[in-house]
Parts: C-alpha cells; structure tokens; sequence
C-alpha cells in the first residue's frame, strides 16, 4: 500500500490539505509538537492531517489501520498558559487522591492501579489470606 495516494496538498480529495506519514511541510505541527515548543492550538481550527496505515493494535489476518494525525498551524499558535496556585493545588489534590488505597487507606506512594483497584500489597494472594 503506497503512502502516494495520501499526498492531497489542496484538500480536493479529503476535504482538508492531507499528507503522509513524516512528510508534513514546515509550519505545520501536531498537539504533541506544540505542546513540546510550549504552544497550543488556541482555538484554531485543524489546518491539515496526516494520513497512514498502521500495523499497531491489529489483529492478525485483518488489513492494515488507517491513522490520522491533525495538524496546526504554527504562526497561529498561542503561548501554554502559565500554571496558577489554584491550579497547581487542584492538581496535587487531585494525584494525591489517587494514591490512597480504598482498601487499607494508607497514601501508597504511587498511582494505584485502576486494573487492581487497590495497592500492591492489599492485592497480593498473602494479604488477603492474613
């Protein structure tokens, strides 16, 4: 499958300027780019994508995934708004609350696992016997 037919610079084929996988021209950047140069979108739309198949995440025997990456425009980006008290308080409250077990109600240390839904510890076969 060649990655040719993703290559729509004036947006006739897929309604929006389209390229392929790594071969987006400058001035163009993804969310992760932005963020990564401390920009963000502010508010403007999506002014191009990027297109590719992906064997990620497939199961074996179906076709390849199509994937898209939607692309900015970096002159119209906005400076990342600067972290507040209030915000970086909200944001500690909030990971803290993650880190109490529901179980034994001790502060783990870490993030509790949502696929145990409680500490390491408590979650053990040993534990739970004692």
């Amino acid at each position: 499958m060649s990655t040719a037919r993703f290559f729509d610079p004036d947006g006739d084929l897929y309604g929006l300027p389209t390229f392929p996988f790594r071969m987006a021209p400058d001035g163009y950047a993804t969310r992760r780019q932005l963020r990564a140069s401390e920009l963000r979108p502010g508010g403007q739309p999506v002014a191009a994508q990027l297109l590719w198949y992906s064997n990620r995440r497939r199961k074996p025997g179906s076709p390849p995934v199509l994937r898209v990456a939607y692309l900015y425009r970096v002159d119209r980006a906005k400076p990342v708004r600067p972290m507040t008290p209030a915000k970086r308080a909200a944001l500690a409250k909030a990971n803290a609350a993650q880190r109490v077990c529901p179980e034994c109600r001790t502060d783990a240390g870490y993030r509790i696992p949502t696929s145990l839904g409680m500490c390491v510890p408590c979650a053990t076969p040993a534990h739970q016997a004692a």
